[in-house]
């Protein structure tokens, strides 16, 4: 509806392109879902209100809609609107293909008024969360969902009638599935359409309830559904099950399944997007005169040689070694740490005296730097054995 800015809902500009529109949507789902925010109204209020403003602005038409309401705020829905007695604004104007059908929903309030069945309602959504281990996530894997559901009854084929077929028009609404008040105004006589009380909207009335499911058109049951997790899935990312969520109550389409992933934490990498991140102990010896170190990868390890001279810290990057998506591969950084022994034999302790009486320490960069800020702030030389 135009009384709420989608735009800035999704942070975005006005003139944003699809792409850009997508993924902010994407990027606010992540950080609203319910399953991260247990309990919390505001969390499932901005949820849903981030949902709303995707659902308009990624539909051509109805972002077309959308943007004539704002920059004709006097023509929006609700009292006084344009949109008809309580129609809320831009849901108001749902299903009309240009600007000369919104004049015409206005004007035949005059005793006109649409014949059109209520959209039925959908069912429910589901959600729920799938845990993986880190190398599945990475690799891509098949899981096994189970859970409870109200399941479209087969019997019937969700209608609540014996066979599919025991029911009549219902007599109230002429099977129309809507039912039309007048209304008085001071702009003159409207009718307004609402779901008709007898059938609740369905245009129809059972006259033989279904013995399997009592006429409610869905059975509980347990429901198996098997997903193929794409590699790169990570934690928040999920999939989406279009039709194994509720069924309607109302005979509309059933809900989705939405599954949430949680990615569990690995003993080596670590990992940010579609890049990996591993740090390697290594010797001084192989740090000081350079080496070839076995480095584990998602599939197998590979080989590395570490330069001579490399300092603990350093990050080396290995391009194509991270985690392979549909939209590419990321890259692989390796942090070096110098492995110092925690206890030394005396013959490595002697061996170890007589290379420092053999080496210069202090001629390293590093050590001089160090050398000469301490003598020019105290005077001393903290190298100076004596």
């Amino acid at each position: 509806m135009a009384d709420k800015n989608y735009y800035e809902i999704l942070g975005v500009d006005r003139k944003a392109t699809d792409d850009e529109i997508k993924s902010a949507y994407r990027k606010l789902v992540k950080q609203y879902h319910p399953d991260l925010h247990p309990n919390d109204p505001n969390a499932a209020a901005k949820f849903k209100e981030v949902n709303e403003a995707h659902e308009v602005l990624s539909d051509p038409q109805k972002r077309q809609q959308y943007d004539f309401e704002l920059d004709h705020p006097g023509m929006r829905g609700g009292a006084g609107g344009f949109g008809g007695g309580g129609s809320g604004g831009f849901s108001g104007f749902s299903g009309f293909s240009g600007f000369g059908d919104i004049f015409s929903e206005f004007f035949s309030g005059f005793g006109g008024g649409s014949t059109a069945r209520a959209t039925e309602a959908q069912g429910e959504d589901i959600t729920r969360e799938v845990v993986l281990s880190f190398l599945d996530a990475a690799k891509g894997c098949t899981k096994e969902v189970r859970y409870t559901r109200n399941e479209p009854c087969a019997t019937c084929k969700g209608t609540g009638a014996k066979n599919g077929t025991a029911y009549k028009t219902c007599d109230k609404c002429g099977g129309t599935g809507q039912v039309r008040y007048r209304q008085d105004t001071i702009l003159g006589t409207t009718i307004r359409t609402a779901a008709c009380p007898e059938c609740g909207g369905t245009g129809k009335k059972i006259t033989d309830a279904c013995p399997d499911c009592k006429g409610k058109g869905y059975v509980r049951r347990e429901t198996v559904v098997t997903l193929n997790v794409p590699a790169g899935a990570d934690t928040n990312s999920y999939i989406r099950k279009k039709g194994y969520g509720q069924a309607s109550a109302h005979g509309g389409a059933p809900g989705d399944l939405i599954v949430v992933f949680r990615v569990e934490p690995h003993k080596i990498f670590k990992r940010k997007d579609k890049d990996l991140y591993v740090e390697l102990p290594v010797s001084f010896k192989t740090a000081a005169l350079g080496g070839k170190v076995l480095v584990p990868g998602i599939d197998e390890t590979f080989e590395y040689l570490v330069p001579e001279g490399t300092q603990s810290g350093t990050v080396f990057c290995v391009r194509g070694k991270g985690i392979k998506t549909r939209t590419g591969t990321g890259n692989m950084y390796i942090t070096v740490r110098i492995d110092v022994p925690a206890k030394l034999t005396s013959a490595q302790k002697a061996a170890l005296e007589q290379f420092d009486a053999a080496t210069d320490m202090r001629q390293t960069a590093k050590m001089r730097e160090y050398r000469s800020n301490v003598q020019s702030l105290y005077g001393v030389d903290p190298y100076d054995k004596k």
